[in-house]
């Protein structure tokens, strides 16, 4: 059997992605990473891991994936990413009245933030 471990992300810099996920998301390092590599666990309790890895890869406009994270205050959790170092992407590829907006991290791998508040 098989099971998903970790959801990778490439980045240029661990130091500076290390930090940014985990003002993000509370996650911290499963055990001490280097300048190559890290993953990224919950602080508190089981969930999916975040691995980070170094890559001089360019990245892609239209990622055929990518990370959804969930939030009940979309305005304020995309108001908190950007000061952390997340910009907001001219996503070309939105639907009417989307519930997501496509940020992208301080390396520039995108990701949306999904509004899981009750409609």
């Amino acid at each position: 059997m098989l099971t998903i471990g970790s959801t990778v992300l490439g980045v240029n810099d661990i130091a500076r992605a290390t930090t940014f996920w985990h003002e993000a998301l509370g996650y911290v390092p499963r055990e001490p990473g280097d300048d190559t590599w890290v993953i990224l666990v919950p602080a508190s309790g089981p969930g999916p891991q975040l691995a980070l890895m170094l890559s001089e890869t360019p990245v892609q406009e239209h990622p055929r994936i990518h990370l959804d994270l969930y939030a009940d205050d979309q305005g304020a959790e995309v108001e908190r990413l950007i000061a952390l170092g997340a910009r907001h992407v001219d996503w070309d590829m939105y639907p009417e009245e989307p519930d997501f907006v496509v940020l992208a991290d301080p390396d520039g791998n995108r990701f949306c933030v999904i509004d899981k508040s009750p409609r």
